[in-house]
């Protein structure tokens, strides 16, 4: 395979702090031999672990990119043991645009793994996590939220492992990191995604949701901060506690916890974020919009639960996500 047309200008191995970009070659209209420019920050104190912590991989989720783009700019070198490499924006070009895709060639970052030095940009981006960074860390903390078409609980996450001594501590991580919910979970289709990626690695994975609506709040974001300082103390590349903060485990492993629209038009919630379910309980009704008079589609509950996440627009389509029914785990 060929390499990779990507290069940082800076030297992840170099002690200190580095700010610098991932510089991806991309010829167009207006910039014959202008590139994609990904900001990166290295922090490197002698030797130790490795963590890679990264938002943006869809660019209209902004926790993670307020609290990394932070971090990059106040961790001390000195308190460091090892090494934290800082992705605040890694689908740079969706995240300037404000778009869950890319601009440039509509990729989803998060469905392009292992990428592919030959492919369009956003294929590129995901070939250089795969062959360059990924391989570095250690630890890696990926930052989600629901973009502009979902709301979810706050919650940090870790996926169920076929290797359980990974699985457990991927779900130890999820502790230290400390959001108000944690959740193990399946993924719909997990094929092209970083986190399966990594996990194929061995690495150590933690994702989050951390709210949605396309917007950040100031506890969304005072959550992801904590998050990334708890999980750099949980790995021992910082020194002190973990600042331990109480916590829900949940669950989206049973089948038929999520739900989706057969049906088109306007969206009518019967509860909201955080409530308690039982089985059958009306979660969501859909009024025609095309003419008066017709009975709203009723979904329910397809078990006895709590109400984890939900269409954000107004409106909804056929094949939209509606919501997920967690269930309670120990």
């Amino acid at each position: 395979m060929r390499p990779s047309p990507v290069t940082l200008t800076i030297d992840p191995d170099r002690n200190g702090v580095q700010h610098g970009h991932m510089r991806l070659p991309y010829s167009r209209d207006d910039s014959a031999w202008g590139s994609v420019m990904i900001p990166i920050t290295v922090v490197k104190n002698g030797v130790g672990p490795t963590a890679l912590f990264t938002g943006g991989n869809h660019g209209d989720e902004y926790e993670g990119p307020v609290a990394l783009f932070d971090l990059a700019r106040t961790l001390d070198p000195a308190r460091v043991q090892g090494r934290v490499v800082i992705v605040p924006a890694m689908n740079y070009p969706a995240f300037a645009a404000g778009t869950r895709t890319s601009p440039i060639d509509k990729g989803n970052l998060n469905r392009a793994f292992p990428g592919s030095p030959e492919g369009a940009v956003t294929a590129k981006i995901a070939d250089f996590f795969t062959r360059e960074l990924l391989p570095l860390a250690d630890l890696v903390l990926d930052f989600h939220s629901g973009g502009r078409t979902l709301d979810l609980l706050p919650f940090a996450a870790a996926h169920i492992l076929d290797d359980k001594a990974q699985q457990q501590r991927c779900f130890d991580a999820v502790k230290a990191f400390g959001a108000p919910y944690s959740m193990r979970m399946r993924e719909i289709d997990a094929v092209g995604m970083y986190d399966t990626m990594a996990e194929e690695m061995g690495k150590i994975f933690v994702t989050t949701e951390l709210r949605g609506g396309g917007t950040a709040t100031a506890e969304t974001i005072a959550i992801a901060r904590r998050g990334t300082l708890n999980l750099l103390r949980h790995a021992g590349i910082l020194d002190g506690p973990v600042e331990v903060a109480e916590t829900t485990w949940l669950s989206m492993e049973a089948d038929g916890c999520f739900l989706f629209s057969e049906h088109a038009g306007l969206v009518e919630p019967h509860c909201d974020l955080g409530a308690k379910v039982a089985k059958s309980e009306p979660i969501v009704s859909i009024h025609s919009i095309e003419r008066c008079g017709q009975p709203p589609v009723i979904y329910r509950a397809p078990h006895d639960g709590i109400l984890a996440s939900r269409h954000f627009p107004g409106l909804v389509q056929v094949g939209d996500h509606l919501g997920v029914v967690a269930t309670f785990a120990s």
